[in-house]
C-alpha cells in the first residue's frame, strides 16, 4: 500500500522532472532558431558560439549541454531551416490549385525582400559558404534542404500536367537563387520583388 505522503511526493517528483523537460526542450529549440538566424545574418565562419547564445539569451555554459560544438549549431540552423520550409509548404498545401500554390511561395519569398537584401537567401548563401570548406559534410546537408524545395515545387509542377516539371522546377528555384543573391549584392530589394512579380506572371502564363 502506499500512503499519500509518498503518493505526493512521487507526484511532485514527476510534474518537476516534467517540467524540468520542458524547459530543456524550449532551451534547445530557442538555441535552434537563434543558429538560423545568427548564422543567416552573420554567416558560419564569423559565427561564435557566444553570439548565438547571446541572442537565445542563454548563458555562454549552458549551450555546451545541447550542442558541443559550433558544427552541430550550424547543422542545429539547417534543421530549423528544414522546419520552416515544411511549416511554409504545409500551409501552402491548403490551397486547392498547384499553381496557386507556386504563386505562394513566389509572394513569401518577395515579402521577404528585405532580409534578402541584407543578407541573402538563408539556404542558399549557408550551402556555399559550406561548400569551400575542406571537410565536414555539412554541405551536402544545406543541398539536402534546397532539393527538399526542389522536389516540392516539382510535385506542383507535375499536379498541373506540366511535361518537364523537374525542369520548371529548376527555373523557378535557380530564378529565386539568383534574384536573392543580386539583391544582397546591390544591397536593393526591388530586384527581389520586381523577379517575383516576373515569375508570377510566367506562372500565370504556363499550359499544362
Amino acid at each position: 500500500m502506499i500512503c499519500r505522503g509518498t503518493v505526493s511526493q512521487v507526484t511532485d517528483s514527476q510534474t518537476g522532472t516534467s517540467s524540468r523537460a520542458r524547459i530543456a526542450t524550449a532551451k534547445r529549440q530557442r538555441l535552434m532558431a537563434s543558429a538560423a538566424r545568427v548564422v543567416h545574418r552573420q554567416g558560419a565562419e564569423r559565427t561564435t558560439i557566444a553570439d548565438i547564445a547571446r541572442d537565445a539569451d542563454v548563458p555562454v555554459g549552458n549551450v555546451y549541454y545541447y550542442f558541443k560544438s559550433k558544427d552541430e549549431l550550424v547543422a542545429a540552423a539547417l534543421i530549423e531551416h528544414t522546419r520552416a520550409l515544411y511549416e511554409l509548404t504545409a500551409v501552402l498545401e491548403r490551397r486547392p490549385d498547384p499553381r496557386d500554390r507556386l504563386k505562394g511561395l513566389v509572394r513569401t519569398w518577395a515579402g521577404e525582400s528585405e532580409t534578402a537584401a541584407r543578407y541573402g537567401c538563408p539556404t542558399g548563401t549557408l550551402a556555399v559558404e559550406l561548400d569551400k570548406r575542406a571537410e565536414g559534410g555539412l554541405d551536402v546537408e544545406a543541398g539536402k534542404v534546397i532539393r527538399l524545395l526542389l522536389d516540392w515545387v516539382e510535385a506542383q509542377f507535375r499536379a498541373l500536367g506540366r511535361p518537364d516539371p523537374a525542369g520548371d522546377a529548376i527555373t523557378l528555384v535557380s530564378t529565386y537563387q539568383g534574384m536573392s543573391l543580386l539583391a544582397n549584392a546591390l544591397r536593393d530589394p526591388a530586384v527581389m520583388t520586381g523577379e517575383a512579380a516576373r515569375l508570377t506572371a510566367w506562372l500565370d502564363s504556363l499550359e499544362p
